[in-house]
């Protein structure tokens, strides 16, 4: 189980290493602008709002990261750390921006955290 819980901690590591990339840099471009349906003037307005969310994105994979490669209990409570983060940060944009965030950030999050709490 052990496995399973490190190679979710991972997807969503990768997940959020993703939107880094797409908030930070892809935003004007069309995979950014497609995400959210924005107009190259709209994506151009709201560049700096998104990369600030893309920098914060970036934190949390990188936590993610160092939750997968310390040793325990410290990589595990950093997970857990994290990974309630990205279950909060999901829930509260779900019910803030958009729904789809409760299962493209969220649900993996929780799904991932689930994992580690039984694999220890």
């Amino acid at each position: 189980m052990e496995t399973v819980a490190n190679v979710l901690v991972g997807l969503v590591a990768a997940l959020h290493a993703y939107i880094l990339v797409l908030e930070m840099f892809l935003w004007e471009r069309a995979p950014g602008r497609g995400l959210h349906g924005f107009d190259p003037e709209m994506a151009r307005a709201t560049a700096p709002l998104a990369a600030n969310q893309g920098l914060y994105n970036g934190f949390l994979a990188a936590g993610l990261v160092w939750g997968l490669v310390a040793d325990y209990p410290t990589g595990f409570r950093v997970q857990v750390f994290f990974l309630v983060c990205v279950v909060v940060a999901g829930v509260y944009g779900a019910v803030t921006a958009n729904r789809r965030i409760l299962f493209a950030q969220a649900l993996p999050g929780a799904l991932a955290l689930a994992a580690v709490l039984i694999a220890r």
